[in-house]
């Protein structure tokens, strides 16, 4: 085979793959990155306590998010939540708190809990991906996020008592 024939045969290897390459991607056109799909972090255990008789009314395996950005990040981006699992806001201060349902997948029921541990408002089965205010009404320190209509289900309601543990 001559060296012109090889050159060739090269080159028109090397436009089938680099032309390949290059098909799907239009100039000027950003590059999509996929997202991974943030997984459920067990830290630790709540147990929510009815408020006249003292009986525990469900416990919930918890996930607790502290730091600011991952307050703000919160339930976004997952397409599920397992029964029984919550997300646990510890804010910094107490007062009137507001959650929204941007980028968030699922519907959700938010609990507003106080300083004394006592649940202030519940906002049941918040509406997917929603940037409407969501406020607790009653100053809150601590924020749960369970399944939509959880709260319903197992009969949590205003007036009740949390605890948790970490891990």
């Amino acid at each position: 085979m001559t060296l012109r024939a090889k050159f060739l045969i090269v080159s028109i290897a090397l436009i089938t793959v680099f032309g390949s390459c290059t098909e799907s991607a239009q100039p000027n056109e950003p590059l999509k990155r996929q997202r991974v799909e943030p997984q459920f972090r067990h830290d630790g255990y709540l147990w929510v306590v009815d408020d006249t008789s003292s009986d525990t009314i469900t416990s919930l395996r918890i996930e607790i998010v502290e730091k600011q950005r991952d307050i703000q990040y919160g339930m976004m981006f997952r397409s599920s939540m397992e029964l029984h699992t919550g997300m646990l806001f510890l804010m910094k201060q107490e007062r009137p708190q507001s959650f929204y349902m941007k980028n968030t997948l699922i519907p959700l029921d938010i609990i507003y809990i106080n300083s004394n541990k006592e649940v202030v408002s519940i906002i049941e089965n918040a509406e997917p991906l929603s940037e409407k205010s969501l406020p607790s009404g009653k100053p809150a320190i601590y924020i749960l996020e369970v399944p939509g209509g959880y709260s319903q289900q197992q009969g949590i309601k205003v007036g009740d008592k949390i605890t948790y543990k970490r891990r």
